[in-house]
């Protein structure tokens, strides 16, 4: 089907399936004809490449997935949607979709009996209440794929891409960090969607790495410590892993002296290696 993204398009197809926006879903969809084609193009969308789509909303993004990319599996949660689907991705039968939560589906399973040993890609519009939990599962799972390609809220694509050791910093993007390459390819204003957010939005891509940048004794342990020092931004990172893993505040200044920092100083101040290095000098504390 043609101009998927043209409001009168939209309405039409909507209105003809009964079909409402659900705000407990974060349903916003994409308006703007030339968002799509790029993320595809950015997503590393093209022949000899599978890509796993988290969501699909009304099918704009997914037909120009499955226009340039071999296969496309969409997981979507909302199964009101599959039969607007099944007349917006008609003309494709490269496409299959998946009724499931991406939050509890097998990903190993689905990416292995989809994909097979085809080159794995993932892309998505996420909806802006589950962004981080949706990109850390992707990236946690260790999952057989080289990037994902996912448009979020302005502001957090600004966390997820901060340096590690700049005032954007936080907890999570030390995690992203760990296992992917992160930037932002561009931004999209709310004027982009329907129904229109109150916020920004911006796409970026994480570049899954082989290996992580630093190398850890207890990957469990390196995050806890993570979580805790970010927990209280405005606390000295000694106060906030203390209190977050009940270490005594004694024990962590010793730890932070031992790895050449202040007592004073502060989470989002330290680098990915010097994360690192303060968590094997808390290692006994595990």
């Amino acid at each position: 089907m043609n101009n998927l993204s043209d409001i009168s398009v939209i309405k039409s197809v909507l209105q003809k399936h009964g079909f409402t926006f659900s705000k407990a879903l974060g349903q916003n969809f994409i308006i703007n004809p030339g968002i799509c084609p790029r993320i595809a193009e950015e997503g590393g969308a093209r022949k000899g490449v599978g890509i796993l789509e988290v969501g699909t909303g009304i099918g704009v993004l997914t037909a120009e997935l499955a226009k340039r990319a071999d296969k496309v599996v969409c997981v979507e949660l909302d199964s009101r949607l599959f039969p607007i689907l099944d007349e917006t991705l008609a003309e494709f039968d490269n496409v299959k979709i998946i009724n499931g939560d991406i939050l509890k589906v097998d990903l190993h399973k689905i990416i292995s009996e989809e994909f097979g040993d085809m080159p794995v890609a993932v892309c998505a519009n996420l909806p802006y209440y589950i962004t981080s939990p949706v990109i850390m599962r992707l990236l946690e799972s260790r999952l057989p794929i080289d990037s994902v390609t996912v448009m979020v809220q302005k502001e957090a694509a600004r966390r997820l891409c901060a340096e590690v050791g700049g005032k954007e910093s936080g907890a999570v993007t030390v995690a992203v960090n760990y296992y992917a390459n992160a930037k932002t390819l561009f931004d999209v204003s709310r004027g982009s969607f329907m129904p229109s957010p109150n916020v920004d939005s911006a796409v970026i891509r994480l570049d899954l790495r082989d290996e992580p940048p630093i190398k850890v004794s207890d990957e469990e342990f390196f995050f806890r410590m993570v979580k805790a020092a970010f927990a209280q931004r405005r606390k000295t990172a000694s106060n906030s892993i203390s209190s977050g893993m009940n270490i005594p505040k004694d024990k962590v200044i010793a730890a932070l002296e031992n790895s050449g920092f202040s007592p004073n100083v502060r989470a989002e101040s330290l680098s990915m290696q010097e994360l690192g290095t303060l968590c094997e000098n808390l290692a006994e504390f595990k």
